[in-house]
């Protein structure tokens, strides 16, 4: 029995018409893609919330979420992405970023970056890295970080991880970001690090209240969860919103089919630069 007195089988499917309406809500207001394989997870993941918002029953839940509720909207959000980061993950783009794109910008600026769908920080905690083992510490440099989920911005703005949360290539990495490694449950990143970085709530799909250009974008396993048509409208929107030879890194399994459409063109894996 459930706290509200009825059994998890008589509240908790989500049946086809549910299903439906949770999927309406998740593509029309932020882009979601929901395939009805996914029914099982989404099902495990919005029973939870059913419980907690008090609900009782599927329906009413999701009538909380369409009557815009901004409390259930925010969870229903949290509950339908995944976030699953590390640091300096992708290594590759982070050693292009090192070797052919930092330096450009030594000893002039300001230099832009954009970490778009940053998750819990891992992401721009590492560019920010990068950026002061090429340019140092006097490097004109800043770096926007931007997630649709306030649950998960609010634990990377705290710039505090666990030990099992602090995963790296290799220890020389891990050595620009923390300090040695102690007893502690918890390890803060380094100040000049977080110093660099300006955290903002955005969903990708709704009008963007950016100004100005980037010198490099990183969106990475982000556009996983959208369908074509979307994918192919955030990669041209990132494209005008970079400079001219700007690069754009997208994540393993994402592809840009045809980037010269949008002023792009291959410049390495998953990597794309404006012409």
């Amino acid at each position: 029995m459930t706290a509200l007195g009825a059994s998890l089988d008589e509240k908790s499917e989500l049946t086809d018409a549910v299903f439906r309406r949770v999927a309406r809500l998740a593509k029309e207001n932020w882009g979601l893609n929901l395939e009805d394989g996914k029914r099982p997870l989404v099902t495990a993941r919005l029973w939870k919330r059913v419980i907690a918002s008090g609900a009782g029953d599927f329906p009413s839940y999701i009538g909380k979420v369409e009557d815009g509720d901004q409390v259930e909207c925010d969870h229903f959000i949290s509950a339908l992405t995944t976030n699953v980061t590390h640091f300096f993950r992708e290594q590759h783009h982070f050693d292009l970023l090192e070797s052919s794109i930092l330096p450009r910008f030594r000893g002039r600026g300001p230099l832009r970056i954009w970490s778009a769908g940053c998750s819990s920080g891992q992401e721009p905690y590492s560019i920010a890295a990068s950026v002061r083992a090429v340019l140092g510490a006097s490097a004109d440099a800043r770096i926007l970080a931007t997630d649709v989920d306030p649950d998960i911005l609010e634990r990377a703005q705290k710039a505090v991880y666990t030990n099992s949360e602090t995963s790296f290539p290799n220890p020389a990495l891990e050595a620009r970001v923390f300090d040695k490694k102690h007893e502690e449950q918890q390890r803060a990143v380094r100040a000049n690090l977080v110093d660099l970085i300006t955290f903002r709530r955005l969903n990708l799909i709704q009008p963007w209240p950016i100004s100005g250009r980037f010198d490099v974008i990183f969106c990475r396993n982000v556009a996983i969860y959208f369908d074509k048509p979307t994918q192919a409208n955030l990669w041209a929107q990132f494209a005008a919103h970079l400079n001219p030879n700007g690069f754009l890194f997208i994540g393993h399994s994402e592809r840009i089919e045809t980037p010269e459409a949008i002023g792009l063109c291959p410049a390495g894996i998953t990597t794309y630069q404006k012409q």
